[in-house]
């Protein structure tokens, strides 16, 4: 049977060996392959040289405030959902030398400091991380107020997604539109065909289709296709978490004076945990340091959070004083006032916020209560 096309080239299956022939051709092609690796009892971003090198046979058990790696029997290669590392980490590092100074004569010399940003490559990058790349984009490649860093890194990035066919607990992409199938964004695509032992793989670019030319694989078949798109749809049907989005806007700025910030804030610990994990929190700060001599200078930019006092710092004080101020500041913005600056939602449904809050705060359910409605979980 004739392969189908999708993207921009016909999807094929990988054979055995092809993941290993893709993580070796990207490393050919002056890639540094990066992929999901167990350390110290997470799944972290890493440097891997094979397949080997992956998570295999562990599973990821995530709730509200809790993250631990079990062992499974014929786990799916990409069965782990989202560990706390996303993009973020790499295309917006942090700290980042901005510009260095050094007093010359009668004056002062800065000079810009530039990376020259190394060839990335993502393996098993998942749907909701890459609808996060997306609003980072929008963000940080708008025309007038481009970060020249963010963009040389991330011109210079090869994704190959992995689409999800097993939800963690804490998902809730599909409610909101990003997942569990990427559908753009990629170079290549992987979906992972259980019962042929194999992956199918979709060229999202041109870059992408060259790359798969080079690697052992056969046509898909309709059936191919039809096993992975069943696979998506099951994964999308076993979320139990969901968030509906109709209205929720306006919703949210209806209800600015809810008791329910209060009672969230008394939780709060206002550590910033879900601003570092969420993939498309962007805040900053900068930071200037001198040496003893005071001949030196340098300026570094760091990751910042809204849930710290400094950040809204103004001549006289903080203007979120309180840890409900900063909660619902935080969660307004994804929400809400996101969809005024770029014309889409903040979030994209990764659960992150929900693992990583040491007192198990659900956005899910602090966004259903806000609005009256009773959690869907």
């Amino acid at each position: 049977m004739a392969g189908s096309r999708a993207g921009d080239a016909a999807a094929v299956v990988l054979q055995p060996d092809g993941l290993d022939a893709l993580i070796a051709a990207l490393g050919e092609a002056g890639y540094r392959v990066l992929g999901p690796r167990e350390r110290d009892g997470v799944v972290r971003v890493d440097e891997v040289a094979s397949s080997a090198d992956l998570v295999h046979g562990r599973s990821a058990r995530q709730s509200p405030g809790r993250y631990r790696l079990e062992d499974r029997e014929a786990a799916p290669a990409f069965g782990l959902g989202v560990g706390p590392d996303s993009l973020k980490r790499w295309l917006q590092p942090s700290p980042l030398t901005l510009l260095t100074a050094s007093r010359n004569g009668a004056g002062i010399e800065i000079t810009p400091h530039r990376d020259d940003p190394p060839k990335l490559a993502f393996v098993g990058v998942r749907p909701c991380d890459l609808a996060a790349l997306g609003r980072l984009r929008h963000v940080l490649e708008a025309p007038r107020f481009a970060d020249p860093d963010f963009v040389r890194r991330r011109e210079r990035t090869f994704v190959v997604a992995a689409n999800c066919i097993e939800p963690a607990d804490t998902c809730f992409c599909a409610s909101m539109g990003t997942g569990p199938k990427a559908s753009a964004g990629y170079d290549i695509g992987l979906t992972e065909l259980r019962s042929a032992e194999g992956f199918l793989a979709e060229s999202g670019t041109t870059r992408g289709r060259a790359l798969l030319a080079r690697v052992p694989s056969r046509p898909a078949e309709d059936a191919d296709l039809a096993a992975a798109e069943a696979a998506c749809a099951a994964c999308a049907k076993a979320q139990t978490r969901s968030l509906d989005a109709e209205g929720i806007r306006d919703d949210l700025y209806r209800a600015l004076d809810h008791p329910r910030w209060e009672e969230t804030a008394a939780r709060c610990l206002t550590c910033g945990n879900c601003t570092m994990v969420c993939p498309t929190c962007f805040c900053t700060t900068v930071e200037d340091s001198t040496d003893l001599s005071g001949r030196h200078a340098v300026r570094v930019r760091r990751a910042d959070s809204c849930f710290t006092l400094e950040y809204s710092h103004v001549n006289g004080g903080s203007v979120r004083h309180s840890a409900m101020s900063r909660y619902r500041q935080w969660l307004l913005h994804k929400f809400a006032s996101w969809h005024d600056q770029f014309g889409e939602s903040g979030c994209v449904g990764c659960g992150r916020c929900i693992v990583w809050c040491p007192v198990g705060i659900d956005v899910t359910e602090e966004v259903s209560a806000v609005r009256g409605r009773v959690p869907a979980i």
